[in-house]
This record gives C-alpha cells, structure tokens and sequence, in this order.
C-alpha cells in the first residue's frame, strides 16, 4: 500500500498548487512595476497580468517622435521584465515549497 499513500501525498501537493496558483493569480492584477526613462521623461506602470495601468509622457519628450518611440519600447521591455521575473519567483517559491521544480519561461 505504499503506491497509495504516495498517490495520496501527490494528489495533496496537487491540490495544494492548485490553491497557491489561484490565490497568485488572484495577486497578479493587485502588483505594480514601474519603470522610467528619458531622465524620467517616461513613466510606465503595468499590473502584474501585464495590464497596462499608467503611462506618462513629460511635453517635452513630444518633440522627437523618434526617440519616444525608442525610448517607450526600452522602458516597456524593462518593466514587462520585471513583473515577468517577479511572477517567475513567486511560481518558483510556491511549486518548491511542494518539491516541484517548474521550468523557465
């Protein structure tokens, strides 16, 4: 019978990354990234589900469309970066406290 209690053992951390997910999920649209750019002439904030919440773009930054748009890509990239990375930590946190090991992305 030690085949079923380790089948029991696994059905429980099962459940148990099925809760933890659900509450991160539930996080994500709470957490905020922020990220600058252009001696902070762009300001840009995204919720942790990528949702663009904020972007702000000082008047002066108006007058080369080139190097805004340059600059928005950079300072996108960056803060997707990071809540990327954040989101990464905290699934890697939650599947090792169960002794899972869940690959990059």
């Amino acid at each position: 019978m030690a085949g079923f209690g380790d089948l029991m053992k696994l059905m429980s951390h099962a459940k148990e990354l099925q809760e933890s997910a659900r509450k991160l999920k539930d996080e994500l649209p709470q957490m905020e990234f922020s990220g600058s750019g252009a001696n902070g002439g762009i300001q840009v904030t995204v919720s942790g589900d990528l949702t663009v919440r904020k972007i702000s773009i000082a008047p002066e930054m108006l007058n080369d469309r080139e190097y805004l748009e340059s600059e928005l890509t950079a300072v996108f990239n960056d803060v997707i970066t990071s809540a990327r990375g954040a989101m990464q930590e905290k699934m890697q946190a939650v599947a090792g406290s169960l002794g899972i090991d869940l690959p990059s992305f």
